[in-house]
């Protein structure tokens, strides 16, 4: 079995031909809100982003990969962030880029290949996501996949002028 291959998608390392869809998302306003991003990135900053993405996750804490169909089309990204190594634990986020794209089951089948990978390979005890209250589609992705709500985190986010509370949702491999 390959751990990062799917039915419909599959897992992949950034490459240097991602780096119009890794500027394309990173520069995308609507999607800053759920990165926490201020600003817009340079076409050189995710360049050189992409050039260290082979660095090892136990190295530099994190984990991108390329979500892909079946056609080589790239859909979306997901990864673990804040990889703590000595508490087994890491961190997940997602995103499908294109509405057409969304609801589909792609976000589905790819969180559960890189739980499957964070449990299997990376040794990982739990993983972790962060999710506005307003973010009804993301809420019902991770309790599908087993995640429970363990948290509320109230008035976290500022978003256009008024604050939104942001729900902490884990798994943990038993």
């Amino acid at each position: 079995m390959v751990t990062l291959q799917g039915k419909n998608i599959y897992l992949r390392a950034l490459e240097p031909e991602d780096l119009d869809f890794v500027f394309n998302v990173e520069n995308d306003e609507s999607f800053w809100e759920i990165s926490n991003t201020q600003t817009p990135y340079s076409r050189y900053i995710i360049k050189q982003y992409i050039e260290n993405a082979h660095k090892d996750i136990y190295e530099v804490k994190q984990l991108r990969l390329v979500i892909c169909t079946k056609s080589n089309e790239a859909i979306g990204l997901i990864d673990f962030f804040d990889f703590d190594f000595k508490n087994q634990r890491a961190g997940i986020g997602i995103l499908i880029k294109n509405d057409s794209k969304r609801e589909k089951g792609y976000g589905n089948e790819a969180l559960e290949l890189l739980v499957n990978y964070g449990f299997s390979h990376l040794n990982l005890h739990q993983v972790y996501c962060n999710i506005s209250e307003d973010n009804e589609a993301s809420i019902r992705l991770f309790i599908r996949q087993g995640f429970k709500q363990v948290g509320l985190k109230k008035d976290w986010n500022n978003s256009n002028g008024s604050f939104k509370n942001e729900y902490l949702f884990q798994r943990i491999n038993e």
